[in-house]
């Protein structure tokens, strides 16, 4: 029985599969797999078992070698596995494949992203970025899909143009991707003419990592209630809001969350979404400091900066959780002097990394949080002076 709000049929089942090439090492593959599996979950599914294995090259015809795919079929047979999840990319005819094999839907990485994009998409830009993302997925991947798709029936990677469009060609998919890039452009004009009528206005926007707590600190900053949840991608539409810090106004915009491996196509569609981040004046750059991997998040938000144009603007680094990092780092039985000592070093190292403009909080616990207010007032009031000098006189 399928859910028709959600398009899960029931509780799906999957296991994971994660290549490790020369240029990467064990440790971040499982990192990186990880990370699928909270996708998995967002999407609505359980993951019981994830498999990886040690290529040059992946296969043409099925990405992983002969054994390890017998062994991954053996496996979703015996445990009643309903759905296969890979973390990279794969060809249609490596879909199709698969999905023979094992007797089971295949998806790939991007396929997942799209899925939980198009359950999470609600205004109209959104649902027009999501559905031409999946479209540009399906173009290149035609000849191998129609078959498997027919099979799946729905759930996760089966929501959008392949649960409708089975029988369509390219042609006509190519049509709906022009049509869609017309409606867009409608769209992104009115939004571009909507961000005109805002006025002079300095313009912040909040970005990151998804899920390291950015609409939190959208809410606490705006004191407004934007949608915040512990699942990746909790919103994918830019919110704007004007607050006011001791009577100087700006305008903050939450935007949606960046990940690494994100499908380009996703990221072309949505690239007027994230024309706020290319018209804002300053970057909230928000860190998840308790993640692990924090620093190689750092690293993909910095990337995408890039890719937009937007790296070279004033960025004030937020760390945040910063309660969550002392409850997984700290022994209970550590003294409060060495845990100043730890936390000391930690921001004199990330104060010469960002030449003094970071800050450390915890949204949740409202920790540090007037320092952080100034720290941003004083780069709103300097860019106000640089921006509307005829202004900055009433926010000096």
């Amino acid at each position: 029985m399928i859910d028709k709000k959600s398009g899960i049929a029931g509780q799906e089942i999957c296991v994971l599969v994660g290549v490790i090439h020369k240029d990467q090492t064990d440790t971040q593959v499982a990192e990186y797999l990880h990370e699928l599996a909270f996708l998995a979950e967002t999407a609505g599914a359980t993951t019981i078992k994830t498999f990886t294995q040690k290529l040059a090259h992946p296969d043409s015809k099925t990405f992983v070698g002969k054994g390890k795919l017998e062994e991954i079929t053996q496996y979703v047979k015996a445990k009643g596995v309903n759905l296969v999840i890979f973390d990279d990319e794969l060809t249609g005819s490596q879909l199709q494949n698969i999905a023979k094999e094992t007797g089971v839907k295949t998806i790939d990485r991007s396929d997942l992203i799209l899925d939980i994009f198009a359950r999470r998409a609600r205004t109209a830009q959104a649902k027009v970025q999501v559905e031409l993302a999946q479209y540009q997925y399906i173009l290149p991947r035609l000849r191998g899909m129609w078959t498997h798709l027919e099979r799946q029936g729905g759930g996760i990677g089966s929501r959008g143009p392949g649960e409708t469009e089975i029988e369509t060609d390219r042609r006509i998919v190519k049509d709906k991707i022009a049509l869609l890039r017309k409606r867009l452009a409608e769209i992104d004009k009115q939004a571009f003419t909507q961000r005109k009528e805002r006025g002079e206005f300095i313009r912040v926007a909040l970005v990151g990592y998804t899920n390291v707590g950015k609409s939190t600190i959208m809410n606490l900053l705006s004191k407004s209630e934007v949608f915040a949840e512990n699942k990746l991608f909790a919103t994918l539409d830019t919110t704007t809001r004007k607050v006011v810090f001791d009577n100087v106004p700006f305008l903050l915009s939450d935007t949606v969350g960046f990940i690494r491996k994100l499908p380009h196509h996703l990221v072309e569609s949505f690239k007027s979404t994230l024309d706020e981040v290319r018209e804002a004046d300053i970057l909230l750059h928000v860190v998840d400091m308790a993640h692990p991997q924090h620093e190689d998040h750092i690293g993909t938000v910095n990337k995408t900066l890039q890719e937009l144009k937007a790296f070279e603007k004033p960025i004030l680094t937020v760390f945040n959780k910063l309660d969550l990092y002392a409850e997984r780092n700290f022994d209970k039985w550590l003294g409060e002097d060495i845990k100043e000592d730890i936390l000391r070093e930690i921001r004199e190292k990330w104060e010469n990394l960002t030449d003094g403009n970071c800050i450390f909080i915890s949204a949740q616990e409202k920790e540090n949080v007037p320092a952080f207010r100034e720290a941003l007032l004083e780069r709103v009031k300097k860019m106000y002076h640089i921006r509307y000098p005829y202004k900055s006189v009433f926010y000096s």
